[in-house]
C-alpha cells in the first residue's frame, strides 16, 4: 500500500514535468536520477564540450563543504588527534561519539556525497553516446567518472557501513515502468561488501583507462587510482595484504618521491609536488577559493579541530620537533575565548593550512606518497617481513631527523607504524579511519589522555563506529533501516 501511495503521488507530477521538458533531473538527497525522452535528439550530452563540462562539475565537488571542512572533522576531530573546537553542537556530537540521526553534519555529508555520485553516474552512463568524441577520450572520461564515484562511495561506506548503491539512471518513463523506477528512486541499503566490490571495480577501470599525468594532481591518474586501491584493500575486512602490497608498489613505481623537507608540503611553494598523488587545487579566487582553510586557523573566532593534548604528547614523547612545528602553531588568544583544554596564552591551531582567508589558494593534499609507503610497511609487516617494513618506516622518519625505529617484532612494528602514520599524517583526515580499519579505534580512543595526562573519558562503543542514517533519509525512504544503537 505504501508503494502504491508513492506511485500515485509521483505519477501525475512526473508526467506533467515530462511533458514540459525533454530532459529533467530529479535529485532525491540519496541519489541522482536522469529522466529523458526517447527521441533521437535527447542525448544527455550532445557535444564533447558538454560532457567535459559535466565531468568538470563532478570534479568541482571536491571543493564543496564536505572536502573543505567536514572531511577533516570526520577524520581528525572524530579521532584522538583533535577536539571539535568552535561552537557547533553537531561537531561536538562527532567529537564525543554522541551523534544522533538528526545531526546536521551527518545529513549534509550524506547529501553531498550522493549528489556527487549522481553527477559521476550521469557522465559514466552517457559518455559513450557522445558524438564527435574520440573512443580514447571516452574511455578516459569514463575512468575519471568511475574514480570520482569510487572516492565518494569509499567515504560513504566508511562512515555508514551498508549504504544504497546507486549506479543507474532512468532513461525513459511511462506508467508501465513506474514499478521499476520506484526501487531506483528509493533504494535499500546494499551490504558493504557489495559496495566495496563496486568501489574496487570502479578503481580498476580507472587505473586501466585514465592518464598517467594530468594538468595537475586534482585529476584522476593511474597513480591516484592505484593509491585508492591500496587504501581500499587495506580497509576491506579481512584485509588482502597481497593486494595492498601490489597497489602500493604500483604507486611507488609511478614516479613519486618524498619531498626533501617535510615543511615543503605545507609552505604553499610546492603545490602539486612530487610527493602528492591526489590534491584539491584552489586558485584563490571567489569562484575557486579554499574558505575551509579559515575554519582551522585564525583569531577572529574559535576554530575547528583544536589539536588534542594526546597528540601533542605523542609528538613530544617521540621528540618529533619537525613534524610537530609543521603541524601545530601556538598563538595567544587572551581576551578572545576560553577553552577547557588549553591556556589562552598558548593555544594550538592546525598549522598545515596556512593561508587562512575566505578565498585562500591553499591546496589540500588528500593522498601522498608517505601515506602509501606506510601502508606498504603495514602489508610487509603483516606478511612477516618486519625488516622490510622497518626500511620504509625509517625512510619516512629520516626525513624529519628521527632515529631508526626500534620495533623488531610483528606486534611492536604494527604499533610503530600506527604511531608513525599518526605523526606523519596529522590533520590530513586519516586518523579515525586508520583506527577503524585496524580494529584499534575502541582501545585507542578510550585510552586517550587529557590535559593532565589522565584518561580523558571517551566511551566509544561498537555501535558508534558507524554513523546513523540521517533521519530525513529514513523519513523519505521506507526501504532504509537504521544502524544498531541509534
Amino acid at each position: 500500500m505504501k508503494t502504491l501511495k508513492y506511485l500515485l503521488i509521483i505519477m501525475p507530477a512526473v508526467l506533467l514535468m515530462h511533458a514540459c521538458k525533454d530532459y529533467l533531473d530529479i535529485q532525491p538527497s540519496s541519489q541522482s536520477i536522469a529522466i529523458s525522452n526517447t527521441s533521437a535528439d535527447s542525448l544527455l550530452y550532445k557535444t564533447p564540450a558538454e560532457v567535459e563540462a559535466a565531468l568538470a562539475g563532478a570534479y568541482a565537488d571536491f571543493r564543496n563543504e564536505y572536502y573543505s571542512l567536514d572531511y577533516f572533522v570526520n577524520g581528525d576531530a572524530q579521532s584522538d588527534d583533535a577536539y571539535a573546537g568552535a561552537d557547533n553542537p553537531a561537531n561536538f556530537q562527532i567529537d564525543e561519539y554522541s551523534i544522533d540521526a538528526t545531526n546536521s553534519n551527518v545529513s549534509r555529508d550524506w547529501a553531498y556525497l550522493y549528489a556527487t555520485i549522481g553527477k559521476a553516474n550521469a557522465v559514466y552512463n552517457n559518455v559513450e553516446a557522445v558524438p564527435e568524441l574520440s573512443e580514447g577520450r571516452k574511455k578516459e572520461i569514463k575512468g575519471e567518472a568511475a574514480f570520482i564515484r569510487a572516492f565518494m562511495y569509499f567515504q560513504l561506506v566508511q562512515l555508514w557501513g551498508d549504504v544504497p548503491l546507486q549506479l543507474t539512471e532512468v532513461t525513459t518513463i511511462s506508467v508501465e515502468l513506474l514499478p521499476e523506477l520506484f526501487p531506483i528512486m528509493f533504494p535499500p541499503r546494499a551490504p558493504k561488501a557489495e559496495v566495496y566490490d563496486q568501489i574496487i571495480a570502479d578503481l580498476q577501470l580507472a587505473a586501466e583507462n585514465v592518464k598517467t599525468v594530468q594538468p595537475d594532481k586534482g585529476y584522476a591518474t593511474k597513480g591516484a587510482a592505484n593509491a585508492m586501491l591500496a587504501k581500499v584493500y587495506a580497509t576491506v575486512q579481512p584485509v588482502n595484504w597481497d593486494k595492498v602490497n601490489q597497489y602500493c608498489d604500483a604507486v611507488i613505481a609511478g614516479g613519486y618521491s618524498l619531498m626533501p623537507n617535510y615543511d615543503d608540503l605545507w609552505n604553499n611553494e610546492n603545490e602539486n609536488c612530487a610527493e602528492s598523488v591526489f590534491e584539491i587545487n584552489y586558485e584563490g579566487t571567489s569562484a575557486s577559493g579554499n574558505w575551509g582553510a579559515s575554519m582551522f586557523r585564525g583569531l577572529d573566532w574559535k576554530k575547528f579541530n583544536t589539536p588534542s593534548n594526546d597528540l601533542v604528547r605523542a609528538f613530544d614523547n617521540e621528540q618529533d620537533v619537525i613534524r610537530k612545528e609543521a603541524s601545530i602553531i601556538y598563538l595567544d588568544v587572551s581576551g578572545k575565548w576560553t577553552d577547557p583544554y588549553w591556556p589562552q596564552t598558548n593555544f594550538p591551531f592546525v598549522n598545515k593550512y596556512r593561508i587562512f582567508t575566505n578565498n585562500s589558494p591553499q591546496n589540500y593534499i588528500l593522498i601522498r606518497l608517505a601515506d602509501i609507503m606506510l601502508l606498504k610497511a603495514e602489508a610487509l609487516n603483516a606478511s612477516g617481513d618486519v625488516s622490510g617494513a622497518a626500511t620504509l618506516v625509517n625512510q619516512v622518519r629520516s626525513r624529519v631527523n628521527l632515529p631508526a625505529t626500534q620495533a623488531a617484532t610483528t606486534e611492536t612494528m604494527k604499533l610503530a607504524i600506527e604511531k608513525e602514520r599518526r605523526l606523519e599524517l596529522a590533520f590530513e583526515g586519516h586518523r579515525w579511519f586508520d583506527l577503524k580499519r585496524t580494529n584499534r579505534a575502541i582501545t585507542v580512543i578510550n585510552a586517550t589522555t587529557g590535559p593532565d595526562g589522565n584518561i580523558f573519558g571517551y566511551t566509544l562503543s561498537e555501535n558508534r563506529l558507524v554513523w546513523p542514517i540521517p533521519q530525513t533519509e529514513l523519513d523519505n525512504n521506507t526501504k532504509l533501516v537504521q544502524n544498531p544503537g541509534y
